[in-house]
């Protein structure tokens, strides 16, 4: 199978993460796969974006970067066009992103199914946090892109709702939760008895996670433990500050940025794995990370999390409206080392047995695209 794999993403983060890992596995699955996308992605590194970007992002306002987004098309479409042209995909499979349109145009000038993989509802969380101007322009296209689409690629049945609701036929849409490299997380390794139990964060550190909850739930516990916090963002500082004053500052270490490989090493310590906070759609990676590291997970009790997740079986889900709810939760872990273990060895089987690994889902991309690119087939013959 040809893959052409089309997207539009800036900086290297979670998002690259997802976009080189399912390459990687479509690759080591037998499939070819031709990548176009900006050119600064490459140059960037993990955590950064282009100075360009950047440049834009701080002296033009918002209307007028979003115009620069769909002028952006002409440049992406003269390349995916000239990609195409040398490649002959079989599909076109695109990560969408808001005003970017240059997939849809090209499966339509050229029959190429287009597979769509989307993670948000990109308008709406950009309308949300307050970065987008030309909102009613931006969701028309935003669902014309979904609607251009053989197959929308959802990580959550959550978004596969919103979705539907925007006139995607069901039969178009398929979930597939991210996943997981296995073979970056060995059989854990056995920790002294007497050892400090490890509570353990990976992302990007915002106030609304509540992690500032956890560190005063830490300073008033009579169990010893740590807190480890995989990551930077702009809580950091505020949460740095409070450990100083509640002297934690050698219990509660932060990591800053560090490399994906080197992500793994640091979760494969952690007892208790937090996820305090998630957005309603969203398929976090990080989760899929603790589940193969066999970690007692710590998760909030809603939908798109129970997707992944069972309370009492593979994590402990706790009511996200209910002050002090994720506290407990975690010194409820922190006291009984039993009930870690059988939660972490119980999320890596549920793992294993579903085969949500980025192969599993290359595997799953592959039997959409052959479909796609058959029913093309079948449709050209009459």
């Amino acid at each position: 199978m040809r893959i052409l794999y089309s997207h539009r993403v800036q900086s290297r983060d979670g998002q690259g993460v997802h976009i080189e890992e399912l390459i990687r596995a479509l690759r080591e699955e037998g499939h070819e796969v031709r990548v176009v996308g900006p050119g600064f992605y490459d140059a960037a590194g993990f955590g950064g974006e282009s100075r360009v970007v950047g440049a834009i992002r701080r002296f033009l306002p918002g209307a007028a970067q979003e115009i620069v987004e769909l002028g952006y098309n002409l440049v992406a479409y003269r390349k995916l066009r000239r990609a195409w042209a040398e490649f002959r995909p079989d599909v076109i499979y695109e990560r969408c992103n808001l005003y970017y349109l240059a997939g849809m145009h090209l499966a339509r000038r050229t029959g190429t199914p287009l597979l769509l993989e989307v993670n948000s509802p990109l308008a709406d969380e950009r309308a949300a946090h307050g970065g987008l101007k030309l909102a009613g322009l931006a969701r028309r296209l935003e669902y014309a892109t979904w609607r251009a689409a053989r197959f929308v690629l959802l990580v959550t049945a959550v978004l596969g709702d919103m979705v539907r609701q925007a006139g995607v036929p069901a039969e178009r849409i398929v979930v597939i939760p991210n996943g997981v490299d296995l073979a970056r997380f060995p059989p854990r390794a056995s920790k002294p008895e007497d050892a400090p139990v490890s509570l353990g964060f990976v992302g990007f550190v915002r106030e609304w996670h509540g992690l500032d909850g956890v560190i005063d739930g830490m300073a008033a516990s009579s169990t010893a433990c740590t807190l480890t916090i995989v990551g930077d963002g702009p809580a950091r500082p505020a949460l740095e500050a409070q450990a100083i004053r509640l002297d934690l500052q050698d219990r509660v270490i932060f990591t800053g940025v560090v490399p994906p490989e080197d992500v793994a090493g640091y979760v494969a310590g952690f007892d208790i794995a937090l996820q305090p906070k998630a957005t309603a759609y969203a398929s976090p990676l990080k989760i899929f990370d603790y589940m193969a590291a066999r970690c007692a997970i710590v998760a909030p009790d809603q939908p798109n999390i129970r997707e992944v997740l069972t309370d009492g079986q593979t994590a402990l889900l706790f009511p996200a409206d209910q002050p002090g709810a994720l506290w407990r939760t975690i010194d409820r872990l922190i006291k009984d080392p039993a009930l870690r273990n059988s939660l972490g060895e119980s999320a890596r089987h549920w793992l294993d047995s579903t085969n949500r690994t980025w192969r599993g889902n290359a595997q799953r991309v592959a039997a959409l695209a052959t479909q796609a690119a058959s029913a093309r087939t079948t449709a050209d013959a009459a």
